[in-house]
């Protein structure tokens, strides 16, 4: 099923029109490859658009919101996925990320191989050992302002260094902004950060900016 970079996104003309917003389908694309695919390869395909896509047109922020909504409603995670596309002011005319579009009216689409495995998927069950790496010293010590989006609406900046971990970030928001750090989930293209990773880790750049999914706490009644 060949997607064409190009055709990804579309820039509307003239006045932007109020569209219908249909919230997020559980429903998942059911499509077949022309040959059967393994999962590695079904990964370099995703990582390949993902890394494309915004690099023609739209905006890369949408675009990193649309990557994290995906993972998550692959992972079942529907309440966190219709959340990412809320907090970007993403409107999904029929209820699928296959077309949306942002604020401005930009469109994107995305291919039905970045939303679900095909139905010839060939499974890899291979054990991949994993070895937990000593720290190497780290050197990035320089401190700059991490540029945070919530999904709440809000821009803020945090005073970071490449050297902190997404943990001690939790903490500096929960500081600035009064979030419990139990309520902050941090995404960057698309993958949920775990409180260890370190933002050289991420390969995140001076003008990128990390989404914070904030989940309500529930109010005992």
């Amino acid at each position: 099923m060949g997607v064409s970079h190009s055709g990804s996104y579309s820039p509307t003309i003239g006045v932007v029109l109020k569209r219908r917003n249909e919230p997020l389908k559980k429903e998942k694309p059911k499509w077949k490859s022309e040959f059967p695919m393994t999962e590695g390869q079904l990964r370099s395909k995703r990582d390949e658009f993902w890394d494309t896509a915004p690099a023609f047109e739209g905006r890369k922020e949408i675009w990193d919101a649309l990557r994290a909504a995906a993972i998550a409603l692959e992972s079942n995670d529907h309440e966190l996925a219709q959340a990412i596309v809320d907090g970007a002011s993403i409107t999904l005319p029929h209820g699928s990320l296959s077309e949306c579009y942002d604020e401005l009216g930009n469109r994107y689409q995305l291919p039905a191989y970045c939303l679900a495995p095909p139905v010839n998927l060939i499974s890899e069950r291979c054990e991949e050992e994993v070895v937990e790496q000593p720290e190497p010293q780290v050197t990035h010590k320089k401190e700059f302002q991490l540029k945070v989006r919530l999904s709440t609406g809000r821009d803020l900046r945090l005073t970071a260094s490449m050297a902190n971990t997404i943990g001690q970030l939790k903490k500096l928001l929960q500081a600035q902004e009064d979030i419990s750090v139990a309520h902050q989930r941090w995404f960057f293209s698309g993958k949920l950060l775990t409180d260890k990773t370190r933002l050289q880790d991420t390969k995140i750049q001076k003008d990128f900016v990390i989404q914070v999914i904030v989940s309500q706490p529930t109010v005992p009644k």
